[in-house]
């Protein structure tokens, strides 16, 4: 399949976190955009909405909240992907449906898996016009700040962020991480849970394509957990999901 061009970019694209000074123009932004807006969604609602970052200092705001990276406010595009069950609810209301449920846990899932579709779809677009991007899953957290710096409604949460712009030289010639190996995370039919010694055997042959040749399970899973999983940001952003959640419960 390596003459198939959509493969070859979906393998080949990677997260670019650098970028050239150049402008994503208007031309491939709005090709970006109409990728996304063509990506599958339940019932053809597209439960999502698209902020497009223009202003600097909210594109700074954003940098700070989401864990101080400050290559998000010289991006040349920032999208953020919102969750959106609030466009449908008033629809309904201006078609007159005064008893119309409030939004519940199943649709607030059904549209954040709406707006990652639509998300990725930009990433893959994007890619094909030789413009890198990167997801930001930090516009999660403080949820508080965000709700206030995006004006965000009751119904409506950030989902994603993402960043473009084209790479440099050096961001071009990284190569991409490696990932697991099929059987590492493809089941049959039914889950089931690989056992210790397949955990390590997955861990140290992802590892190994990675150039990793003297890894050590027990050190490395137990260093990213300190650094991720049990990080303060990581129990922030739990913290601000649970705040969006309690709306649709």
């Amino acid at each position: 399949m390596e003459n198939n061009a959509i493969i070859s970019a979906l393998s080949a694209r990677k997260s670019v976190r650098v970028f050239t000074p150049d402008p994503v123009t208007p031309d491939e932004r709005a090709a970006i955009l109409n990728a996304a807006f063509q990506a599958p969604t339940a019932g053809n609602q597209q439960l999502y909405t698209i902020l497009d970052i223009t202003d600097p200092a909210l594109k700074a705001t954003l940098a700070d909240l989401c864990d101080h990276q400050p290559f998000i406010a010289g991006a040349p595009l920032v999208l953020v992907f919102l969750a959106d069950c609030r466009r449908w609810l008033n629809a309904y209301h201006a078609a007159g449906i005064t008893d119309a449920r409030k939004p519940g846990a199943g649709d607030l899932m059904l549209a954040v898996a709406d707006t990652c579709i639509a998300a990725q779809n930009a990433v893959v677009a994007a890619e094909s016009l030789g413009i890198g991007s990167c997801y930001i899953g930090d516009v999660l957290e403080n949820a508080e700040a965000m709700r206030d710096a995006l004006h965000l409604p009751q119904y409506v949460v950030p989902a994603c962020m993402l960043v473009f712009g084209r790479p440099t030289e050096q961001q071009q010639r990284r190569p991409k991480p490696a990932r697991f190996a099929e059987q590492a995370v493809v089941c049959e039919n039914v889950y089931t849970d690989r056992t210790p010694d397949e955990l390590r055997a997955d861990f140290a042959a992802k590892a190994a394509a990675n150039g990793q040749l003297d890894y050590d399970f027990d050190k490395a899973v137990q260093a990213f957990c300190k650094r991720k999983y049990a990080s303060d940001f990581s129990r922030e952003m739990t913290r601000s999901a649970e705040i969006y959640w309690k709306e649709f419960l």
